[in-house]
């Protein structure tokens, strides 16, 4: 079984764009698929075979004001309107549909983290727990704290998978896995420093301790995690994509000409991916 895992990184997740778009253009299959924030809407976009419609949310719709902004702080007290971006866009009816027929009937596994926001640990979620329009765990997955309020699934509250399982490729060894891709959306010698979590933490602490510790824990996990992968990829498990350099770009830059950037570097370095399954 081969497993892929995308880390996410909001904007950032365009290089996961690149890749998956190379993988679909090759036929490059994974069986088991693993998907963090951004990285789980990459991921259901490959499964069901939609090539070029994660680029059109990075180079398209994410400019619009529906999107993310300011305007909408005002207005929902978001900066990202999940709603918008997994159901006006991605429904049925929307601008560009995710076909949920042919991810249902793909035989892939489809695995989202999210991030309980009453206990901080990492939840699993499936292509079970969703159905036509109703893409709830991917929202959950990408409800980043301070900028989104937790996002209900099932009647529990969740937060942006990156704050307990950044890095999943145990996830995926564990499920029986034999080689495992890890996608990343920074290079993969950039450690995380816990300096930039600080202040959200502060602000945090008052409405939910756990999930400010678990941001203010979040650098070494994913740190940890990451030496993890390396020993993983120098025992011939686990091939680490990553781009060389992000020019800046940080979670929810909008930079068109970064983006398109990035998504090229994706599209590149994904030829490593035939090497390595052979």
């Amino acid at each position: 079984m081969i497993g892929v895992v995308d880390v996410g990184g909001g904007e950032r997740g365009v290089y996961g764009a690149g890749v998956f778009d190379f993988c679909m253009s090759r036929g490059i299959h994974f069986d088991y698929c693993v998907g963090v924030s951004a990285g789980a809407a990459n991921l259901a976009s490959y499964i069901a075979g939609q090539e070029g419609r994660n680029f059109a949310f990075y180079t398209t719709y994410s400019f619009r004001p529906q999107y993310m902004g300011l305007g909408l702080v005002a207005k929902k007290h978001e900066y990202t309107d999940l709603d918008y971006i997994y159901g006006g866009l991605s429904n049925s009816d929307g601008d560009y549909p995710l076909d949920f027929d042919a991810m249902a009937k793909s035989g892939k596994e489809f695995v989202i983290v999210a991030t309980d926001a009453e206990s901080a640990r990492p939840a699993y979620f499936s292509l079970d727990d969703m159905s036509q329009d109703d893409y709830a765990p991917i929202k959950a997955s990408s409800a980043l704290p301070v900028a989104n309020k937790p996002y209900p699934v099932n009647g529990r509250l969740y937060y942006d998978g990156g704050l307990s399982d950044p890095i999943p490729v145990r996830k995926a060894l564990d499920a029986g896995c034999e080689k495992v891709v890890v996608v990343l959306t920074r290079p993969r010698d950039a450690y995380r420093s816990p300096d930039s979590d600080k202040a959200f933490v502060r602000l945090l602490m008052p409405q939910n301790r756990r999930i400010a510790e678990a941001l203010a824990n979040r650098a070494g996990l994913y740190n940890m995690q990451l030496d993890q992968a390396k020993k993983y990829e120098r025992e011939g498990k686990v091939l680490i994509v990553a781009p060389d350099d992000i020019a800046g770009m940080k979670t929810l830059t909008k930079d068109l000409d970064a983006i398109e950037g990035l998504y090229a570097k994706g599209m590149r370095d994904a030829f490593a991916i035939e090497d390595f399954l052979g």
